[in-house]
């Protein structure tokens, strides 16, 4: 049975009781943002055993840094933020290679909004988990997160332009997807 505690004004004091390492408080922050948080670390990973390795992973570091959290933030923003970062420390752990380095990345585009717009949450998902690490943490990034290319290159040890071509081969890749299942599903 999934029981999900909604924190409230009484945010504060779960966060200190968080900070003294107290069980219940640990529990109840993490039964609060364990499906959003599951939602984001599904994005960056290949699979569902992955996700839950990357949000283990980022609850520990929740829990760990817990008292250089600023009250007054959004805990919810706080946690995401950990979240990607615990991703793309993941990805960076598991994934040496590096991509092809174009110097222009020019932006794909289509007249055509049909794919997207037919298809069920969960096909997205399964077509943005099948690309390649690479084209998927740009991706998600750029697009989900709002990072800039800089900020992207930076996190992942790549060049700007590195990240434009990945975001536009993930973004190619990700239509080619998409309009095969709504042929498959049309």
């Amino acid at each position: 049975m999934n029981i999900v505690i909604q924190l409230s004004g009484d945010e504060q004091l779960i966060i200190e009781a968080c900070v003294r390492q107290e069980r219940w408080a640990q529990q109840q922050v993490y039964e609060a943002y364990y499906s959003s948080m599951m939602g984001v670390c599904l994005r960056y990973s290949n699979n569902e055993q992955e996700a839950f390795d990357i949000l283990q992973e980022g609850f520990i570091k929740v829990f760990r840094y817990v008292a250089k959290y600023k009250p007054g933030t959004s805990l919810f923003s706080w946690i995401k933020r950990i979240m990607v970062n615990t991703a793309i420390d993941f990805y960076r752990k598991e994934n040496r290679r590096r991509t092809e380095d174009l110097d222009t990345a020019y932006s794909v585009s289509s007249n055509d909004p049909g794919a997207v717009s037919q298809m069920a949450q969960k096909e997205i998902l399964e077509a943005i988990q099948s690309l390649t690490a690479a084209y998927r943490n740009v991706f998600n990034l750029y697009v989900i997160e709002g990072y800039s290319h800089r900020e992207i290159g930076e996190a992942l040890g790549i060049s700007e332009s590195t990240s434009r071509s990945n975001l536009v081969k993930a973004r190619s890749k990700l239509r080619a997807l998409l309009e095969q299942k709504k042929i498959t599903l049309g």
